[in-house]
């Protein structure tokens, strides 16, 4: 377990050239080196060269992800499935979401609320040893910046991915058809959440991109909202799939 720790951290500080960087994210070189010269993707000169950390790109594609289009986040997707060595054309969100991980409604009142119902349904259903550190992570993880970046749609997480602390990499889905206040960047109420967390950083960024792809088109978007129970929510999250990576 401790050289899987070492090798989580090894990877999350990993140092990468604008070329990597290119290929990492299916960007041309140029745009790269464009956006990190002015300031717009995070990243430092060493020995007069641009050099860029992973766990801050993969960051920096998290907060971005919501100005991002579908065209964007599918060679996103690619990239990072190529570097990882993922199956893109292979359902990826919906295998993740355990027995019992979806709740319709989703009944809790503010943004501390629903974190507190969505890692409890994680851990009703045997996917979290320590309730109160993922607690802690995710609500410190909020506190740098909402997740509710898509209209109606939040994605709380940790930031840093929590091996010790959960069994396996999940996503529990749960929907509050009232809408709560989550900090939406538009002031709007948030009604669908999706819980994610993983092992690693690289299944967190390829989920949160094949995500975002999912929830690009509002009609898709809408089709969740109007889930009537678990059940349809879930059938609805797998048909989005299938036709997202068909």
């Amino acid at each position: 377990m401790r050289r899987n720790v070492l090798t989580s951290v090894a990877m999350a500080h990993e140092q990468l050239t604008a070329q990597q960087v290119a290929d990492y994210l299916h960007m041309d070189r140029r745009e790269v080196e464009k956006l990190a010269s002015r300031g717009k993707i995070p990243s430092r000169r060493q020995h007069g060269k641009i050099v860029f950390v992973k766990s801050q790109i993969d960051h920096w594609v998290e907060t971005q992800m919501h100005e991002l289009g579908a065209d964007r986040l599918a060679d996103i997707e690619r990239g990072v499935s190529a570097h990882h060595g993922f199956d893109e054309t292979q359902p990826l969100l919906t295998p993740l979401i355990p027995p019992g991980g979806v709740i319709v409604p989703l009944d809790a009142r503010s943004k501390s609320g629903v974190i507190r119902r969505l890692v409890g349904l994680a851990a009703d259903a045997q996917m979290v040893y320590d309730q109160n550190d993922l607690l802690k992570e995710i609500e410190d993880r909020e506190e740098l910046c909402t997740t509710a970046l898509i209209p109606d749609v939040a994605m709380p997480h940790p930031r840093h991915p929590l091996p010790h602390d959960i069994a396996a990499s999940f996503v529990v889905v749960g929907l509050a058809p009232s809408g709560v206040p989550f900090a939406a960047i538009d002031g709007s109420l948030t009604r669908l959440f999706f819980l994610i967390c993983c092992k690693d950083d690289r299944t967190h960024l390829h989920v949160l991109a094949r995500l975002g792809r999912m929830l690009e088109e509002r009609s898709d978007v809408d089709a969740l909202l109007h889930a009537s129970s678990p059940g349809e929510l879930m059938e609805t999250l797998e048909a989005i799939e299938r036709r997202t990576i068909a």
